[in-house]
């Protein structure tokens, strides 16, 4: 059979990087083959180049028998390529719907295209509104957005980067369902997961990348999880050392009936909304995102005051009219979702990124910058967090997802802050770094911080937190024990599919 892309000998060099050195690799009709490494082994630059946003040096792509000469993003769709990047590509300033149209080959109407794109969205789990916009969306419902829009295109070949990092289990099933009958069709599916249990179950075949290289090819049905890991990091995964919480007497930080108004047009009302988090524990927020997670938190961090005082305190003093800074002040630290343009400027160096957030810790100097302070502090977070960088002068555009998300953990955890604020701290992140993070984040909360953790990965709130609470449209459900609760219970309760998400109303209930 005529592969559906093949690969020859691809090769990709940047200054002082092999990006990809001599990639072979070929997909049939229908195949779900998955393409995994670690953060930086080179997996964004091919699939890039697959795309036609980045030219390789040497090598040679052929698409159904047909050699592809140059090419740029729009041969791609008409040969029938799509691709959703990790890091979107949305004109944040204009809809949903005028964003779909963009990419539209053939003359369109925007109410018809409107509802085109709701039947879609529903249909396959993934609601999205076509009126809304794109700068109101959350991270995982720019994802959404992203995912409806090459489906509309019915693709030949569909890309798709770290797909479900954002969705319930259940929605995770539909998207699978989704898929398999899209490679049923004949349409070949290039899958980039961290989520080793999702390759398994979904993949035909892998190929894995690690330093820019083919290490090994794999059939994941046929492989355990522990093989496909060591193949990627070329060691053994370390394992996690999660000594039991012993919470503070008192709560560190306080929310109580904390409801608010929306921001804007689109966002998500707090309703009622209270928790209490204790030094020496992990409390994880699940939820679809878009329920409220983003207005919760920036509430909390500062970003959005409160109109009352009292409805959030941090160490029993009322906090909930001060801004960020102060509150940074005052020992609270917060890791956005959205690393570039909110965690880190993309073009400033990452001692420039350092100060951003870290000046207090000695930085800034009679009013100006020290700058060897500022690249010394950079270089104990590239040390301390294994962040893949060329030093502190390095650009944060110029770090893969997983390093940069590493080098914003490490400038907050650094500051050892009281409280910390972490939204999806491990999206994009591989597996080695991924039980880096957690592991760092357990230690923190070990040695007396209070950690809040807003995830769709339950299986990282499962494994890190002490307790769990769910959120949906914008009221949070009573604590739940982590041990004695289930993925099942969370999914039902991040859908609204039981009575339990309205939150109850009872403060006794958010304690141990």
């Amino acid at each position: 059979m005529t592969p559906r892309l093949e690969l020859r000998n691809i090769s990709k060099r940047y200054p002082g990087v092999v990006a990809n050195d001599d990639i072979s690799m070929a997909i049939a009709p229908g195949e779900i083959h998955a393409v995994l490494g670690e953060n930086g082994a080179g997996k964004s630059t091919l699939m890039k180049i697959i795309y036609g946003a980045v030219q390789a040096d040497s090598g040679e792509i052929v698409c159904d028998g047909n050699r592809i000469e140059r090419h740029d993003p729009a041969t791609s769709r008409a040969l029938g390529i799509e691709m959703v990047y990790q890091h979107f590509a949305l004109f944040e300033s204009v809809s949903v719907v005028e964003n779909i149209a963009l990419s539209a080959r053939m003359p369109f109407d925007l109410d018809a295209l409107s509802r085109q794109v709701v039947e879609l969205s529903e249909r396959y789990g993934m609601p999205v509104d076509p009126r809304r916009i794109v700068h109101d969306l959350s991270v995982g419902e720019r994802q959404r957005v992203e995912i409806v829009r090459c489906l509309l295109q019915r693709p030949k070949l569909l890309i798709l980067d770290e797909p479900t990092s954002v969705l319930t289990p259940q929605a995770v099933e539909k998207l699978f369902e989704t898929l398999r009958q899209l490679s049923a069709e004949g349409c070949s599916i290039v899958y980039i997961s961290h989520k080793l249990d999702e390759v398994q179950a979904l993949c035909d075949s892998a190929t894995v990348l690690r330093g820019g290289r083919v290490t090994g090819t794999a059939e994941p049905r046929k492989t355990t999880s522990l093989e496909l890991a060591r193949m990627m990091v070329g060691a053994n995964l370390p394992e996690m050392h999660i000594e039991p919480a012993r919470p503070s007497p008192a709560p560190i930080l306080e929310v109580k009936n904390l409801s608010a108004d929306p921001p804007h047009a689109f966002g998500t009302a707090l309703r009622d909304v209270s928790l209490s988090v204790h030094g020496g524990e992990i409390v994880g927020i699940a939820g679809v995102s878009g329920n409220g997670q983003a207005e919760l938190i920036a509430h909390l961090s500062g970003e959005l005051r409160h109109r009352h005082a009292e409805a959030i305190r941090l160490e029993g003093q009322p906090v909930g009219r001060l801004d960020a800074g102060e509150r940074r002040r005052r020992g609270l630290a917060f890791v956005p979702e959205e690393r570039l343009g909110r965690g880190a400027v993309p073009g400033h160096s990452l001692r420039d990124n350092a100060v951003l957030t870290a000046h207090r810790a000695g930085l800034v100097r009679g009013g100006m910058v020290d700058r060897g302070r500022a690249a010394a502090f950079a270089d104990r977070v590239i040390s301390r967090f294994k962040v893949k960088a060329n030093g502190s002068g390095a650009a944060a555009q110029s770090l893969s997802g997983g390093n940069l998300q590493k080098f914003i953990v490490g400038r907050e955890m650094e500051l050892a802050p009281k409280v910390l604020l972490v939204s999806q701290p491990t999206w994009g992140v591989d597996v080695g770094a991924s039980a880096f993070l957690r592991q760092t984040l357990v230690d923190l909360s070990r040695a007396g911080a209070a950690i809040i953790v807003v995830s769709e990965e339950l299986d990282e709130l499962f494994e890190i937190c002490d307790r769990l609470l769910v959120i949906c449209q914008g009221r949070l459900s009573s604590s739940l024990d982590r041990r004695k609760t289930d993925r099942e219970e969370i999914g039902l309760l991040m859908t609204g599919g039981t009575e339990s998400s309205t939150h109850k109303g009872s403060a006794g209930a958010l304690h141990h």
